[in-house]
């Protein structure tokens, strides 16, 4: 029996012609949009959903990681610019909590209401000028030679359509759009050996007084639930109260495949496999807190997000791979266009592995222009979780901070690269730095 259908050549209509096409509307894709928009490019977003955030909101993260560094043993906020308005515009909203201690109190991160992000998202795009296609999955590429994009390719509602641009920008956090283009890649440190996603959850019904700090008690619960057969899918939960201290965020899961390999969020049949399997687990995860941890007694699920968390698929070979020695480094780069605080996060088999840059240091990585730059194709930048990284790399720059300061970059380079008239591999990265400056961007 043959495996394949010969799907018979149709013309597509071109739904729309803009300066600067972006696919994702995660982090990476809201701030390279509305940069792009800001520097008077018409600009186009694509997002699948019908709704901003990325994994954000998507998947439930309901935080945000990496705004802020541990410099010199102090909390320090090191990502501005875009992402600093958002969260200015959610402030107003009364959507943010206190940024609170993290991965042992070494390092802040920030918890947010999902429906106000989603509104303040909307909002600061509109108010750039950007144009926003939902319900649009990218799925193809039209290409003009071997190195040149001419049209993305989408599937919608209104059936197949076909989106002209001048220069793309891929924050799908799949490299999807780089890939169909040709762009080399990798996936996790080797075969098999992607982060380990996580499908979140979050409940409602705590009794705060009750719960007090859960989280410092949950993994002594843990060892004595464990002791009395109770078995559990990863060490080092994260377990934390939102801005109504009646919600709690749960991020407790590890989704992997019957054979223990990490789920793959580029294929099919793994990424369905996922979602059951990750609502399985949440209801074992949910039946351990209310058995187990005081003030959780009454605490029902109140949402489990439309997809199981992806932390890593494919990453492009672009000029340069941000590398885990460059994250516990501290690197300096003379193409920084932003940075990242965060610290490698490896989701292994079973738990997840730490590893800080030297107590005592600035605590945060320069990024450079250079691993926005995908090798091959000249009129397309590629930012977010799925830009130029090592494995090890990737595990820090991942989260939210880093992620908007790269769309930040990408918006702003494919913007001025269309001003000077050259590709964006041969934009005088001053003229860049200077700008994203401007732009209230912390270099580092």
């Amino acid at each position: 029996m043959h495996r394949e259908l010969v799907e018979p050549s149709r013309r597509i209509p071109v739904y729309a012609e803009s300066d600067v096409v972006v696919l994702g509307g995660g982090p990476a894709g809201i701030a390279a949009a509305a940069a792009a928009g800001r520097m008077g490019c018409s600009t186009l977003l694509v997002e699948r959903y019908g709704f901003l955030g990325g994994m954000g909101t998507a998947a439930g993260v309901t935080n945000f990681c990496g705004f802020y560094a541990n410099v010199h043993g102090e909390h320090r906020q090191v990502v501005f610019g875009v992402a600093q308005e958002l969260l200015e515009r959610m402030g107003r909203m009364g959507g943010l909590s206190r940024p609170h201690p993290s991965l042992g109190g070494r390092i802040l991160a920030q918890a947010y209401d999902t429906s106000v992000y989603k509104i303040a998202a909307d909002e600061l795009l509109l108010s750039s000028g950007v144009e926003v296609l939902f319900h649009a999955l990218g799925v193809g590429v039209v290409m003009e030679g071997e190195s040149r994009v001419e049209a993305l390719v989408v599937e919608t509602k209104s059936g197949r359509l076909g989106i002209r641009g001048r220069v793309f920008v891929d924050c799908s956090g799949d490299g999807d759009l780089a890939a169909w283009a040709g762009v080399p890649y990798e996936k996790g440190k080797g075969p098999g050996e992607l982060l380990y996603p996580t499908t979140m959850f979050r409940v409602n019904g705590v009794d705060a007084e009750r719960a007090g700090r859960a989280w410092e008690v949950i993994p002594r619960l843990m060892e004595e639930a464990e002791r009395a057969g109770r078995r559990f899918p990863r060490k080092a939960p994260i377990v934390r109260p939102q801005r109504n201290p009646l919600e709690w965020r749960v991020n407790f899961t590890q989704i992997r495949n019957p054979d223990g390999s990490p789920v793959d969020g580029t294929d099919a049949r793994q990424l369905s496999y996922a979602e059951v399997e990750g609502r399985r687990q949440v209801w074992e995860m949910f039946e351990f807190l209310r058995e187990w941890v005081p003030g959780f007694e009454g605490s029902y699920i109140v949402d489990i997000p439309p997809q199981v968390g992806i932390r890593e698929t494919r990453r492009v070979v672009g000029e340069y791979q941000l590398r885990e020695e460059d994250i516990l480094g501290c690197a300096e780069f003379a193409d920084a266009v932003g940075v990242n605080g965060w610290p490698v996060e490896d989701h292994v088999l079973g738990t997840v592995q730490i590893r800080w840059p030297p107590e005592g240091s600035r605590g945060y990585n320069q990024l450079p222009y250079r691993m926005l730059l995908p090798k091959g194709v000249d009129n397309l930048l590629v930012a977010g979780r799925c830009a130029s990284m090592t494995h090890g790399g990737q595990s820090a720059a991942r989260v939210s901070g880093p992620c908007f300061v790269m769309g930040e970059a990408a918006g702003t380079a494919a913007a001025l690269s269309l001003r000077k008239g050259v590709v964006p591999r041969a934009l005088a990265v001053v003229e860049l730095q200077r700008q994203l400056e401007a732009n209230g961007v912390f270099l580092g």
